[in-house]
Formats: C-alpha cells, structure tokens, sequence
C-alpha cells in the first residue's frame, strides 16, 4: 500500500527540512511557483494545485518553504504573477531574489475523461530541470491526486539533489576565480558601508558588510575605512542594507532567512555601476550565529556577481 504523502515527508524529514532538500548535511530552500491551466476546462484548478502542494508541504511544523507572501511580492514585482511564464532562466533569477535553491512549479491539462498533473522541479543554480507528473480520471479528488504528485517530486529531489543544485564552492576556490579574472586590471579603491539588522536582536557586526570587504581586499581591490581613510581617495562606494530574521525551528536547530541588498557608486560622477540583491538561508542551534552564516552566504553568492561589475570599469594594468 502507497504510503501518504504526510508519512512520506516524515518518512524522508531527513531529506526535506525547513523546505528544503538535503544531500549530506547540505540544506537546499525550497519555493512552490504557481501551476499553469492548460484549457478552459481546468480553470481555477492551477491556482488549487499550487495551494495544495503548498499544504503538503507547510502542515508539518519541521519544515520550513520560502515564505508564501515574501514570493507573492516577488512574482508582482518581477511580472510572473502569471501562470505557466516560470522557465529555467526565470528560475534562476527567482533563486537569487529568494535564496531558493529548487523551485516546484508545472501544469495542469485534461485530455478527454483524464486529468493530468505535471510538476517540473528546476535547479536555480545549474539550470536543471526534473519532471513528475500523475494522472487520473476527472472524477478523482484534485488534493489525492496533488498528494501522489507531491510525493513523486519529493522523491525527486531527494534522489537527484546532485544535478539541481551546484557542487559547494570554498570561498578560497571563489575568490581564486575572481582573481583570475581581474588579475590584469587596475582595481579601483572600494568603500563599503552595509548596516544591517537581525529582526528583534542586536546586531553585533556587520557580516555581509565584511564578507563583501574579505571579497573585495582578496581579489586585490583597495578597500578603504570612510572612518579612517580619506574621502578622496575613494573610486566606488558600495552602500545598502541588509536584514535577517528567524523563519522556523526544528529541534534544537534554528533556521534563519536574510536579505541583503546593495549598490555601487561612482564617487566622482554618481553613476550607478551595479545595483544587486541576494537572500540566505541558514540554520544553527543558535539564532544570532544562524543569522550571522545567513547574511555571510548571502553576501559571498552577491560577490561572485558584483566583483566583476566594478572590474568591468577598471583600467589595464600599465
């Protein structure tokens, strides 16, 4: 007899926490992107499915999905509030937005007497796209058949996690990149300024102020103190903001999103020369420390992008 969907996800509560996907110790977010209708015939049920496969997942206290209303303004604000627009290239760029390293989305059809449900599950980091897919007579119950779908894709991410989602990078591998690079430019001098607040708590240090710094001085950029140094000798200030919050607990493990987000300014002629946001995700038995890995995470996945745009200005080495 086929397990639930509820008995599966406790089943598998070792692959799937706080909505995400797990291979080894490695936590993967999780978002659900609305299910498209294909024919009049299925209309309102694509906005059904992705409720349901949202309920399925949200009903056990241990898991944790991107949160609903977080990815409804983000849908709004990028124009994918539409079903069925959500493509591998979409879904990289809503990874980025969100800290979701899988997506869930797909569509629903009805040919004849039958119905069909069809997820596809894209890795924001490689690209990667999975299918499941369940089928059933118009008759069935839409949320048994969701059921069946759900523990399909569960099984999916599970089995397959290494093609979703990107091998881990050290940090000393991603600045050696960098540097590779840029290694023939002359760098402009940097400034940053990133305060940054954990929702309820004091904050310590800046991590995403410094962990951009640590980027910026091991790629070989001049970074300067605004308090220390002199204004003048500034090229390009990097200024924003960034936050974190918890988001769930488990145990005695504690999951904790943030959001960072930042520009970089020409300090002579005020042009804009990059402008970026990224989230994070991170979990740890303590909430301070947790936010703290969520907002270094964030900031070291910002600065793999913004480095080269500020090289991109840069002069040739004379």
């Amino acid at each position: 007899m086929k397990r639930s969907w509820r008995a599966q996800v406790l089943a598998i509560a070792v692959a799937l926490f706080a909505g995400t996907a797990i291979a080894g110790d490695t936590i993967y977010p999780m978002a659900i992107l609305p299910f498209s209708e294909r024919g009049r015939e299925v209309t309102d049920q694509g906005q059904q499915v992705t409720d349901l496969m949202f309920a399925n997942l949200v009903i056990n206290p241990e898991l944790y999905l991107v949160d609903r209303e977080d990815m409804t303004k983000l849908l709004a604000e990028q124009e994918l509030n539409v079903s069925g627009l959500v493509n591998p290239d979409e879904a990289v760029k809503i990874g980025k937005l969100t800290g979701a390293k899988v997506i869930v989305t797909g569509s629903v059809m009805q040919i004849g007497d039958t119905q069909y449900i069809i997820a596809k599950v894209i890795g924001t980091e490689t690209s990667r796209v999975l299918g499941a897919s369940v089928k059933g007579s118009v008759r069935d119950e839409l949320d048994t058949l969701v059921e069946d779908l759900a523990e399909k894709v569960s099984e999916t991410i599970a089995d397959r996690a290494d093609e979703l989602v990107a091998e881990i990078v050290s940090r000393d591998d991603r600045i050696a990149t960098l540097k590779k690079a840029i290694e023939k430019l002359e760098l402009p001098a940097v400034a940053v300024d990133i305060p940054e607040e954990h929702i309820g708590q004091r904050t310590i240090d800046p991590a995403a102020e410094t962990e951009i710094m640590v980027f910026c001085t091991e790629t070989g950029f001049p970074v300067i103190d605004k308090d220390e140094g002199d204004d003048h000798d500034i090229d390009i200030e990097i200024v924003g903001e960034a936050f974190s919050e918890h988001a769930g607990r488990r145990g005695n493990l504690i999951s904790v999103k943030s959001r960072l987000e930042v520009k970089a300014i020409e300090k002579d002629t005020g042009r804009i020369v990059a402008v970026d946001r990224q989230m994070g995700v991170a979990v740890g038995i303590t909430e301070h420390v947790a936010a703290k890995t969520a907002l270094q995470n964030a900031a070291a996945d910002l600065a793999m992008r913004l480095i080269p745009k500020l090289a991109a200005a840069a002069e040739p080495k004379k």
